[in-house]
């Protein structure tokens, strides 16, 4: 039914009004108008498997905040992890339903930044005590186009887990060098066909880079943020580089009856190479610090050791991933001085540590991991790999669709079944991760 134009005029107003108080307190772009130092901040953390010691760090921190900020309350709800990206995203479209402060993981950065959800917190990191001692690769996680969004709540990253019994009963010893890591897998599968020597994945993109890296490959140059080659320029793919390519045929050459058979191994990734170790069906695996539980819960408890994964040079360590969580305030959020008083309370040096000795997180602090170390010597190797110069994914927001899109994966996959030749598999994944930068602007 077409209304009267009298009738229709004043309804389209009010309609006009309603979506314009729907967006308040929000501008165009999002960011709120307001900064209240009073009420209630609401704050979405990640619901870890035993969530009870993170729920106890987070409240002596939250009731200290409360403490010093009279008149303001914290409502914390824990999200799952698995649903969380469409929780965050629906958020920044809702800055009515959206929390203040967030937990998300650190390869999500510039997605979330694209999407215009996080603020740019860089003069408040700046001028943070606490800051000053973070881990550059942790703070390259938060940094997107030179600006800073938000604070590094832990890191993760893997080493060379391995059996102790196994090596002294055939008479090895760690691997010192990758080209050790390879010859020394075999020859455990050799002597032992009832074991992989290594188990790795074809669908481990995070247990593959420290290969690439190692040989002197990148995943891609140029980018704000890089500090490298083209600096400055868009991403641009540089996986199937000779120094790249390099590394993954090491990798590779993992895959085949001799160490890993690529019908097992090359749909496998890093959780089910974690769990053919701890069940006694590897002498070796590229496990994080995060993977301790599940080894000490395995068969292999009490009957194994970990060392940084070797890179190419004889007694080096090869570059591992960082993974980790980050905290961000979100743009929306109507009380921005507080919730970044807030992101500092959960991700300061004391939090930090707390964590650690309630969930094994390793903090993002170099002062405050060796503290942890001297604490646990079980996370020495991770230190260790993490001192030695880990590495990040590229700052682009076309990381996460080229994660999505299993490129990497698709890659090692093509390689190892023998339907490709590195070069080819790998110029065929630096098509479509250009096509993704690109895509990202």
């Amino acid at each position: 039914m077409k209304l009267p134009a009298r009738i229709a005029a004043p309804i389209a107003a009010l309609v006009t009004l309603a979506v314009c108080a729907a967006c308040a307190p929000g501008t165009s772009d999002g960011a709120a108008t307001t900064d209240d130092k009073s009420g209630t901040l609401r704050v979405w953390l990640f619901q870890e498997v035993n969530n009870k010691p993170k729920e106890q760090v987070v409240d002596q921190a939250v009731a200290a905040f409360e403490q010093r900020n009279d008149g303001v309350k914290v409502e914390i709800e824990y999200i799952p992890v698995d649903t969380r990206a469409q929780r965050i995203k629906a958020a920044f479209n809702d800055p009515k339903s959206a929390p203040d402060l967030v937990e998300y993981g650190n390869t999500d950065t510039a997605g979330y930044v694209k999407d215009g959800g996080l603020a740019d917190i860089t003069a408040e990191f700046g001028g943070w005590a606490d800051a000053k001692d973070t881990d550059p690769t942790a703070r390259a996680s938060v940094t997107v186009g030179g600006k800073v969004y938000g604070a590094p709540l832990f890191v993760g990253v893997r080493a060379l887990y391995y059996r102790t019994d196994v090596f002294k009963e055939l008479g090895l010893t760690p691997p010192k060098s990758q080209a050790e890591l390879i010859s020394t897998a075999k020859k455990v599968r050799k002597a032992k066909p009832e074991l992989y020597g290594i188990a790795v994945g074809g669908a481990y993109t995070y247990g593959a880079m420290p290969f690439i890296w190692a040989n002197g490959g990148e995943l891609a140059t140029g980018g704000a943020d890089s500090g490298g080659a083209g600096a400055g320029s868009p991403y641009k793919a540089a996986i199937n580089s000779e120094a790249a390519r390099t590394g993954i045929a090491a990798y590779t050459s993992l895959f085949g009856d001799d160490n890993c058979p690529a019908a097992k191994c090359a749909q496998m990734g890093g959780n089910a190479t974690v769990t053919a170790f701890a069940s006694g069906k590897a002498a070796m695996a590229i496990g994080g610090d995060f993977s301790h539980q599940a080894v000490e819960a395995g068969a292999v408890k009490g009957k194994y050791a970990v060392v940084p994964l070797p890179g190419t040079a004889p007694g080096s360590i090869a570059p591992a991933f960082a993974g980790g969580n980050n905290l961000g305030v979100l743009k929306s959020s109507g009380h921005r001085t507080l919730a970044v008083e807030l992101m500092k309370a959960l991700a300061g040096k004391e939090s930090q540590g707390r964590l650690f000795d309630a969930m094994g997180f390793l903090p993002t602090y170099t002062d405050v991991r060796q503290q942890a170390a001297a604490k646990e010597p079980f996370v020495k190797p991770f230190i260790d790999t993490l001192g030695a110069g880990a590495k990040f994914v590229p700052a682009s927001a076309g990381w996460g669709q080229i994660d999505a899109s299993l490129v990497l994966p698709t890659l090692f996959q093509e390689v190892v079944s023998g339907r490709k030749d590195v070069k080819t598999a790998a110029d065929d994944a630096a098509k479509k991760m250009d096509a993704a930068f690109a895509a990202a602007g």
